[in-house]
């Protein structure tokens, strides 16, 4: 599902219980110096992340300062974040001029202590070549060093290395929860461009051997996986984004099935599998 730019007012993007991809909850709040917005969604853990701007924090008897160092945009340094436990609220408060947060949250019933992930924290890795078309980075904010501490959730930011390319590919899917070859994770994206007026193609093939769908992606689109192979890929001389929420069924650690017909691809990936360990 491809849910284009509009204004949502702070309002979710993808609500909790949504009847494609319950697992998953996602908004984007915007804020000026000194406003403050609360997130409260029961039954949901939650990771806070400016993709621009400083916020300050407070959830139950924790505070956590200066969240966010990027000002121009997300390839404008390391991203920060702050882990909101099971249904707490969380009061954020601009202390830039403005902010963009975004709200990822994936459904879980357990009461966890918040923390902070700074920019030091940030787990990085990266895979692929040019010449493959597969080049690219990933900077995981709740990933396999939070193993134990996150219920359910997984958060990460993705890019494109160099001007065009494929990202997510082989094909893959994950959405039966048929251990040890596949988990059920549900997933949503929000994409970015450098410049802004690129753009790229989602495609989402739900039956190996058959056609599928593609959805042309531009900045801000929002993406919801709830089945099916998903690769992208983003237009020559432009820089990809995606900030990814994967919220496990039974599970955190992400199990992917490569689509049987691409599945040799890994082996002519560098570093591919490397990327495939670090989403636990």
């Amino acid at each position: 599902m491809h849910i284009a730019p509009y204004d949502n007012q702070n309002q979710a993007i993808i609500a909790a219980g949504h009847p494609k991809v319950p697992l998953v909850y996602f908004n984007i709040v915007k804020l000026t110096r000194g406003e403050s917005f609360t997130s409260h969604v029961p039954g949901y853990e939650t990771c806070l992340v400016p993709a621009t701007g400083t916020i300050d924090v407070q959830t139950g008897a924790d505070s956590f300062a200066t969240i966010g160092t990027r000002r121009l945009n997300v390839w404008d340094g390391p991203p920060e974040g702050v882990y909101i436990s099971s249904g707490m609220a969380a009061t954020m408060t601009c202390q830039s001029d403005h902010a963009e947060i975004f709200i990822a949250g994936a459904l879980f019933d357990q009461v966890l202590p918040a923390f902070a992930v700074r920019a030091c924290d940030i787990d990085p890795v990266q895979y692929g070549s040019d010449d493959t078309k597969t080049h690219r980075k990933i900077k995981h904010i709740l990933g396999t060093k939070y193993h134990g501490r996150v219920g359910r959730l997984l958060v990460s930011e993705l890019y494109t290395v160099g001007a065009g390319g494929w990202s997510g590919f082989p094909s893959h899917k994950h959405d039966t929860n048929r251990l040890p070859d596949e988990t059920r994770h549900d997933e949503a994206y929000n994409f970015r461009f450098n410049p802004p007026h690129g753009s790229g193609l989602q495609m989402l093939q739900r039956e190996d051997g058959k056609s599928g769908d593609a959805y042309h992606i531009v900045d801000g689109s929002t993406v919801a996986i709830d089945k099916g192979y998903h690769p992208c890929c983003v237009l020559p001389g432009y820089e990809m984004y995606y900030f990814t929420i994967l919220a496990g069924e039974t599970q955190r650690s992400l199990v992917q099935y490569f689509q049987p017909s691409h599945a040799d691809q890994i082996e002519t990936i560098p570093g591919i599998k490397d990327m495939i360990a670090k989403f636990k």
